[in-house]
């Protein structure tokens, strides 16, 4: 099984308090609806990624697992929020026209005019969006003295938030990554996300999240994962591992690899193969050592991995995180260009063996370097 991630081409956000300005260099994305002396103001934000490379993504995803089952994740980090309601959700829009990402940030000083703002999707304040005679299954929401603020078809994808939410973004958008996406049938002017209506235009409290953007100086950019839903791929008839305690290994980690950015996805794929044996094999009369016998998990066993400086888990145990096993041993392919370079991760594996939850820290490590 298999998971790729895969980062922004474009990112931005625009806003009321600032119509004409752009913030596409700025470190923050952010959407909201707050109040300021001139009244309710809102915050959103537009997001592109490669149409082609999210194909090539999906087609590696279902050769690697022999499935076309797989969901799309919109990730996302929080850096702050202000304010916010008992609960709220977020929606992303496919945007129906196009825009400029442009050089600006939310502080600048006159205002940043290299590309799109709340009422102008073009650089220099060119090309007003459309707010009349919207096409089929298109729309658009803004005050009357507020007109712009982008434009977009009605499918869409949603994420809840309440009280107890961490607030980072992981919404499921696997149906606007679908068939119509990838022909191009919606055009490819990437996407908007954006507060529900009732809390846009705010004008008794401020509600105001923000994430980190692609031009983060963090290890934090958004990005969409993709990953099989496919059951693992279980051949062979090595015994299967029935006692909690047992030695797990990963035989082939070269310790370094090069991203090639390879828009294909075919020559980035590691595949590692896993030794594992119980740690207090049974006794039995043979001329060969119990040692070397390769035994499996259990079926339902997963690879995860960890940035091994911040120890959070950048790649979680998932249904694209299958660990499979043939009549050599347990393996799992891993697509090297979607983590980033200068980085050490490490593996881990996640499994149920009598009744207990184990997951096993492989105390293997490896570093991703750029090419070049």
């Amino acid at each position: 099984m298999a998971v790729i991630k895969i980062f922004p081409i474009e990112d931005t956000f625009i806003s009321t308090e600032k119509s004409l300005s752009n913030h596409g260099k700025d470190e923050m994305l952010e959407v909201g609806g707050y109040k300021t002396s001139g009244g309710g103001e809102t915050l959103r934000t537009f997001i592109k990624f490669n149409r082609t490379e999210v194909e090539q993504a999906i087609a590696a995803i279902s050769a690697s697992s022999n499935s076309e089952n797989y969901t799309v994740r919109l990730k996302g980090s929080l850096a702050t929020a202000n304010e916010l309601p008992y609960s709220f959700n977020l929606n992303l829009h496919p945007l129906s026209q196009s825009w400029d990402p442009g050089t600006g940030k939310f502080g600048d000083q006159p205002s940043n005019l290299t590309g799109c703002s709340w009422l102008y999707r073009k650089a220099g304040s060119q090309d007003q969006w459309m707010t009349a005679s919207y096409a089929t299954g298109v729309t658009a929401s803004f005050e009357d003295d507020l007109k712009g603020g982008g434009v977009w078809y009605t499918s869409s994808a949603s994420q809840s938030f309440n009280q107890n939410s961490d607030l980072d973004l992981d919404m499921v958008v696997t149906d606007l990554f679908g068939s119509d996406y990838r022909s191009g049938s919606l055009g490819d002017y990437g996407f908007v996300l954006k507060l529900e209506d009732q809390y846009e235009f705010n004008a008794s409290s401020s509600v105001r999240l923000k994430y980190f953007s692609a031009d983060t100086n963090t290890i934090y950019p958004p990005h969409i994962e993709i990953q099989s839903t496919a059951a693992g791929i279980f051949t062979g008839s090595l015994p299967s591992i029935t006692d909690s305690e047992f030695i797990l290994s990963v035989r082939n980690n070269k310790g370094e690899y090069t991203t090639n950015n390879d828009i294909n996805f075919t020559g980035d794929k590691q595949r590692f193969r896993l030794h594992c044996r119980p740690k207090y094999p049974t006794r039995t009369f043979t001329t060969s050592s119990a040692y070397i016998n390769n035994h499996v998990l259990p079926t339902g066993s997963f690879w995860g991995l960890k940035d091994e400086n911040t120890e959070e888990m950048c790649i979680d145990f998932s249904t694209g995180t299958y660990i499979n096993h043939d009549a050599t041993s347990m393996y799992f392919d891993m697509f090297m260009d979607g983590l980033q370079p200068e980085r050490y991760y490490r593996l881990l594996v996640k499994t149920e063996v009598d009744g207990s939850t184990i997951i096993a820290d492989t105390n293997e490590v490896f570093k991703i370097v750029r090419n070049g």
